[in-house]
């Protein structure tokens, strides 16, 4: 059997300290370093006394001390075994080491936050209303996984275990420029596209690339925190716009212009984040006539773009014909799996070089793999049926949510039904503290996300995002109900 410890204790056979003490400390040690859990064996006294060069009985000794003193437990004919329950912190030796350490000065360092919800045991059943998520049960796994298999029993596989394109596999650029043109009325070629780890990686890539520390980017409030942050991280100073029932507000954007020189503006318009309104056709047009006039550039992050359950879905900013500004960010994380990191930005030429020369510095290349499966897919048309299917599941499942709402949350709240997008925007009609509702939900097994995080300046909202993709019947209509009980 595999010794489950190698035994590292330096030993000075020489020191004023006995050995056997030595031997003590540093299996103290180990165990305060974590290389020693709670439960595991040690070696026998036999085997350890071997193993540093001293005799059994100094082995003894250390071992009958740490025994006394709660670090090591014995078990009859089985052997020696660290505590499952140690001693408290304030142990003498604890005090010393401490000693030894408190003169050393750390290095300092940027700390940074999720902002997400904590996370909960698995082991506590909850409803969980997220941000928008799909439902994975839905994911075409199995078509995955047996594409994913095919393209390690091709005969050139070996290829794909070496350095890649860092703009990502040239199939699945393809695949995706391909989609872009029939389903978005967009047009950029291969070199026009970079695939990422998902969209948050191609926000934080467009940002470093296109700020510098002091440029001015717009964004819309309320709206996505890790866009805020991923700006703020490259320098930029940040101006909030309002939303309002017909997205990003231009007659404000447009003072702004006159005033100041904008950097960038970053929008979500097809739904917009948190809110669901999708950016209507005359903002739209305004929009890039604004960017080419005072030239800064459109962010345009087009998260869940084919879930849209109008007659048809809004085209893309970038697909006008005079959308020279603009940054196209998308995400097949979203249509097929949040799991399946496969998130791409596109825009101009040089822009897009830029951009994959700095994922060089930071992550040489994607999964050459995993995107070559995903193409495979996406050219048989299984991501396009499966989108079709999906949609359908997500449709009866918006109007579940929309009765349950009506049911049970129509005297305290107001809703638009969403044109598009895996979640709701509810607006309280009198002052709710989300922050403190998601601490009680959670105690009644509902899970919310406080939608302050979603304003720039923190101020309430008075309002929640629900996501009910994942949820069936039963529980959305039981979340909804004891969200409607805990507001007066």
């Amino acid at each position: 059997m595999l010794r489950p410890w190698k035994t590292i204790l330096n030993i000075e056979l020489g020191s004023h300290k006995a050995v056997f003490q030595q031997i003590a400390d540093g299996i103290i040690g180990e165990i305060r370093k974590g290389r020693l859990k709670p439960g595991m064996s040690l070696p026998g006294s036999r085997i350890l006394a071997a193993d540093i060069g001293v005799n059994r009985k100094t082995v003894v000794l250390a071992y009958e001390e740490l025994i006394a003193e709660g670090w090591l437990e014995t078990a009859y004919k089985k052997g020696t075994f660290v505590s499952e329950k140690l001693p408290k912190q304030k142990e003498r030796r604890r005090q010393r080491n401490e000693e030894s350490i408190s003169s050393v000065k750390n290095f300092s360092f940027t700390a940074f936050g999720s902002g997400m919800p904590a996370s909960v045991s698995a082991e506590v059943p909850l409803i969980v209303f997220n941000d928008g998520l799909p439902d994975v049960k839905l994911a075409p796994l199995d078509e995955l996984a047996r594409a994913y298999k095919r393209i390690f029993q091709q005969k050139a596989r070996w290829r794909m275990l070496g350095y890649a394109n860092e703009r990502g596999e040239e199939r699945l650029r393809t695949a995706i420029s391909t989609m872009l043109r029939m389903d978005r009325g967009v047009s950029f070629d291969i070199n026009q596209i970079c695939v990422t780890r998902g969209s948050q990686m191609a926000l934080y890539l467009s940002a470093q690339i296109l700020i510098k520390p002091g440029d001015i980017v717009v964004v819309e409030t309320p709206g996505f925190r890790p866009a805020f942050e991923a700006f703020e991280h490259a320098g930029a100073k940040l101006i909030p716009v309002e939303v309002d029932e017909q997205g990003i507000c231009i007659p404000e954007l447009e003072e702004l212009c006159r005033n100041k020189t904008v950097k960038a503006v970053y929008v979500t318009p097809h739904h917009q984040f948190p809110t669901t309104v999708s950016m209507k056709a005359d903002r739209r047009l305004r929009l890039l006539e604004l960017a080419n006039k005072y030239g800064f550039a459109i962010i345009e992050d087009d998260y869940d773009h084919d879930y849209h359950f109008g007659m048809r879905s809004l085209l893309p900013l970038a697909s006008y014909d005079n959308a020279q500004n603009v940054i196209y960010i998308s995400s097949l994380s979203k249509l097929i799996a949040p799991a399946v990191r496969v998130g791409y930005v596109a825009g101009p030429e040089r822009f897009i070089d830029a951009l994959a020369a700095l994922r060089m510095t930071i992550d040489r290349q994607g999964d050459p793999v995993m995107e070559n499966a995903v193409a495979e897919l996406m050219e048989e048309g299984t991501v396009n049926k499966h989108a079709k299917r999906a949609l359908g599941v997500y449709r009866e499942r918006r109007a579940s949510m929309s009765k349950h709402l009506d049911k049970y949350l129509k005297e305290k709240a107001d809703y638009h039904l969403p044109e598009g997008g895996l979640a709701f925007w509810l607006k309280f009609k009198t002052p709710v503290d989300t922050a403190a509702l998601s601490e009680s939900l959670l105690k009644h097994g509902v899970q919310v996300i406080s939608t302050e995080r979603f304003s720039f300046n923190g101020k309430a909202l008075n309002a929640l995002r629900l996501g009910y993709a994942d949820l069936d019947e039963e529980e959305l209509e039981r979340g909804i109900q004891i969200i409607a009980s805990l507001i007066p």
